[in-house]
């Protein structure tokens, strides 16, 4: 039975609760108090089922497994599946319940309730079974992401088909819950005969709104609703998943995507690039209505996005030289050349979110000479061992500095180029090198760059992810996300407190703590994050909710006109 309209109590506080907890089916990670409501607010209960989505990508894909290291899949796969509960579209910090029905928190132990109707699109029921599968599947062979993310998990047992119970370590964290809440739940006899740390190239059933229809491998991927879909009618999915098929097509480039959208080869993008946003404003589709423009605003915390630096090599593991380095990117020009104005400079490494603690950064005059941040690099690399002789920054041994940044595709080659030129005014070997997707993530996988772009995302509630991006025992496991090779007793003591935090003061406290430390390591050159997304759509075939969404958009909301 569905516990539609139990109240929702504080995370912590059930963790703290000595009584027998309710079963809940809402989970929230600050407190704010509600109730499951007939639908979700944001989303358009009686939006039109039907018609047909088609989106764009960049390069190609050859797995349809996405939870491995291994392999190169569409943006679009997840819709395949869906996790236990549904993280709500304008804050990251509350869970709806949809693939379980409710869940009860009690001391160290945390019991899902699967819904019995639930199926996957083969017909097979989805059990308890497939849920703790799932789970040690995911931290034995999954991308080292999900062990980090499920380390309080001291067990995982299935008492019966449909209740899943987790045992956390002592000292585990309230947000426990909160992640495995979050697990995308796969079909265990599907991988019976299969190698889950492949790459997958049969079509997985999931218990998701979408199957697979047709793949034609690099090129596009096209999805089907399920017929008569188990969930249609909960709370959580009304509105969602409006269109019969959603197709996704791969382009060479972003400008090859850019024609076939302006040639109604797709439905909707996000466009990421100033001057192609700027020449679309000017065109005849936008003057006369068919095309769409909107600034969708973007609430999501934004972590940080910056150049990552790789400690584990020289000379980069000095914090002396990573600073220097970082001097020497002119934000104030790239903005007003090359940004319109419009980026925002990550000052935190949890840029939009009360639980950053902001620096200031030195500000140039946003002429393109800054000279005085680059006196301020020489005097850093200068303590660093580093002297210029005969316009070539050396060291004791007399050998020049080198750097090569890796780049995975031309839009970020404008921010790079005017940098590595000012890199070069320091006497430093910079390079720039683009490298294909598949070349890209393997090199990420092996840590074997000098510096890369990178985004760190964050939420309004961070918890056990900041061990996977920052952790010692990360820096040395291959293809986690802590590229930078972080690895510090202090910033791992304010990880374990930041886990160990009872209250939302507590978890402010301790993320601020971590917050001041990496910026001090000065581990990224902070760059920059939008304002807002800027979309682009025919109006006359697809249209979305009124009410805003935390990222900016989510196509699962839209429908066909």
């Amino acid at each position: 039975m569905r516990v539609a309209g139990a109240w929702l109590l504080p995370l912590w506080l059930l963790a703290l609760a000595p009584a027998r907890a309710q079963v809940r089916t809402i989970i929230s990670l600050d407190g704010a108090a509600a109730q499951l409501p007939p639908a979700l607010p944001y989303a358009n209960a009686s939006a039109p089922k039907g018609g047909s989505l088609t989106l764009g990508a960049v390069q190609g894909f050859d797995s349809l497994n996405p939870f491995i290291l291994r392999g190169t899949t569409p943006d679009t796969i997840f819709q395949l599946w869906q996790p236990l509960f549904k993280l709500s579209d304008t804050d990251s910090v509350t869970e709806y319940a949809d693939l379980a029905r409710g869940v009860a928190v009690e001391g160290n132990k945390i019991t899902f309730f699967l819904d019995p109707r639930a199926r996957f699109s083969d017909g097979t029921p989805v059990t308890a079974a497939d849920v703790v599968w799932t789970f040690h599947t995911l931290i034995t062979q999954g991308a080292p992401f999900y062990a980090a993310e499920y380390a309080a998990v001291a067990s995982a047992a299935a008492p019966d088909a449909q209740t899943a119970v987790f045992t956390l370590k002592p000292g585990a964290g309230p947000d426990a819950a909160f992640n495995l809440a979050a697990m995308y739940i796969l079909p265990a006899h599907f991988w019976a005969h299969r190698d889950f740390s492949s790459p997958l190239r049969d079509s997985p059933p999931g218990s998701g709104a979408y199957k697979i229809a047709a793949v034609q491998w690099g090129g596009s991927i096209t999805y089907s609703h399920v017929q008569n879909w188990w969930a249609e009618n909960l709370p959580t999915e009304k509105g969602f998943d409006n269109f019969g098929t959603a197709t996704e097509d791969f382009f060479q480039d972003d400008a090859a995507a850019l024609q076939a959208f302006k040639a109604g080869l797709l439905d909707a993008r996000v466009e990421k690039s100033l001057p192609y946003w700027a020449a679309m404003r000017s065109s005849k589709q936008v003057r006369d209505g068919r095309i769409r423009q909107e600034v969708a605003p973007i609430t999501l915390p934004m972590g940080i996005y910056g150049f990552v630096l790789n400690t584990r090599r020289p000379p980069f593991g000095d914090p002396r030289v990573r600073e220097a380095l970082a001097l020497a990117f002119d934000f104030e020009w790239t903005n007003r050349v090359l940004l319109g104005g419009i980026g925002q400079r990550d000052t935190s490494y949890f840029s939009n979110s009360p639980m950053g603690a902001p620096s200031p950064l030195p500000v140039t005059d946003g002429s393109g000479f800054n000279l005085p941040q680059l006196r301020q690099a020489l005097v850093l690399l200068n303590a660093a061992g580093w002297s210029v002789r005969n316009f070539q920054l050396v060291n004791g041994a007399g050998r020049q500095m080198r750097l090569e940044i890796l780049l995975d595709s031309e839009r970020n080659e404008r921010i790079a180029l005017p940098y590595a030129h000012n890199l070069t005014l320091l006497g430093i070997d910079a390079e720039i090198h683009l490298a294909d997707p598949a070349s890209y993530a393997q090199r990420l996988t092996l840590f074997d760059f000098d510096m890369t772009p990178d985004s760190v995302p964050e939420s309004d509630y961070p918890g056990s992810e900041q061990e996977g991006y920052w952790g010692r025992a990360a820096a040395r496991r291959p293809g986690s996300q802590n590229l930078a090779g972080v690895c510090s007793p202090a910033i791992d003591a304010a990880i374990a407190t930041e886990e160990a935090a009872q209250t939302p003061a507590q978890k402010r406290a301790a993320i601020q703590a971590l917050d001041r430390l990496l910026q001090a390591g000065a581990y990224m050159v902070p760059l920059f994050h939008p304002a807002g997304e800027w979309l682009e759509y025919w109006p006359g075939r697809a249209a979305k909710p009124a009410a805003p969404v935390q990222a900016g958009h989510d196509y699962a909301l839209w429908w066909a006109k």
